[in-house]
C-alpha cells in the first residue's frame, strides 16, 4: 500500500498516542525514520479526496505533532510509493529539511486576505483628486473630450489597489519573519501569508487592527495561527 505523508520533524519527536489520520476508517499515523528525521505517515487511501473530514484530519496530525517543536508541513495529497521511498527522500534532502525546520521553529503562519469597501474607497479616491471631486459634484459627466468620469474613477481605484497592497505589506512586514504572496482571489486586493514568531502574535494582530482603524476603506480577514504551509520552501 502507498504511504501518505503529513509532514517532517526531527527524529526525537514523539507523536501523541493513537493519533489518527485521513481515511474512512481513519488510518493510524506512524513515524518513518530517515537519518535523524522522521516523516509523519499513514497508509494512503486508494484515492485521497480533498473532503472536509480528511482536510481537517491532515491538519490535526500536523498541529498535534507541532506541539513539541517545529514540523515541516506537507500540503494535502502527498503520497509516496512506500515507507522505504519516504526514508530515502528524508536522507537525500536531509540538510534542506533541517534548515527549514530551524527557520520555522517557534513560528506560525497567519493568512491575511484584503479587499476594499467599495463605497469607502470611492470616497477616498475622490477626496484625493480635486478634479474628480469637482466632476462628481457637477453631475459626473462633462461634455469635454477624453476619458469619462467612470473611466477616471476606475483608473484611480486601480492605482489605489496597488498602493494599498504595498501599504499592507510595508505595515505588517516588521512584525513577521517572512512574507509570501499567495494567489489573488477574485474580488480581493491581496492574499498574504506572514510567518510570525509566537511571542509576537499579539503585536501582529494589533498591527492588523490598527491598519483597519487608520484606513477604513480596507477590509481584512486574518486566519491563524496555522501550520506554516506557505513557508516550507526555502526563501
Amino acid at each position: 500500500m502507498s504511504t501518505y505523508v503529513y509532514g517532517i520533524a526531527p527524529a526525537d519527536r514523539e507523536l501523541p498516542d493513537a493519533i489518527e489520520g485521513i481515511g474512512d476508517p481513519p488510518m493510524p499515523v506512524r513515524a518513518v525514520r530517515g537519518g535523524d528525521l522522521v516523516a509523519l505517515c499513514s497508509d494512503a487511501p486508494p484515492e485521497p479526496k480533498a473532503e472536509r473530514r480528511d482536510l481537517l484530519a491532515h491538519q490535526h496530525v500536523v498541529i498535534e505533532a507541532a506541539k513539541d517543536g517545529p514540523v515541516l508541513p506537507l500540503r494535502f495529497g502527498g503520497i509516496s510509493p512506500d515507507d522505504a521511498t519516504v526514508a530515502a527522500v528524508l536522507e537525500e534532502h536531509h540538510d534542506l529539511y533541517v534548515e527549514r525546520l530551524k527557520a520555522l521553529e517557534g513560528k506560525d503562519e497567519f493568512n491575511l486576505k484584503v479587499h476594499h469597501d467599495e463605497e469607502a474607497v470611492l470616497h477616498a479616491v475622490l477626496a484625493d483628486d480635486p478634479d474628480l471631486m469637482a466632476r462628481h459634484a457637477a453631475g459626473r459627466e462633462g461634455h469635454e473630450e477624453g476619458p469619462s468620469f467612470g473611466e477616471l474613477v476606475a483608473l484611480a481605484v486601480a492605482e489605489r489597489e496597488k498602493a494599498d497592497v504595498a501599504l499592507v505589506e510595508r505595515t505588517l512586514a516588521p512584525y513577521a519573519a517572512a512574507t509570501v504572496r499567495g494567489p489573488r482571489d477574485a474580488g480581493r486586493l491581496a492574499n498574504l501569508s506572514f510567518l510570525v514568531e509566537r511571542d509576537r502574535r499579539e503585536e501582529f494582530l494589533e498591527a492588523v487592527r490598527a491598519l483597519h482603524q487608520e484606513h477604513e476603506h480596507l477590509r481584512e480577514q486574518v486566519t491563524g495561527p496555522l501550520p506554516p504551509y506557505s513557508f516550507v520552501q526555502a526563501g
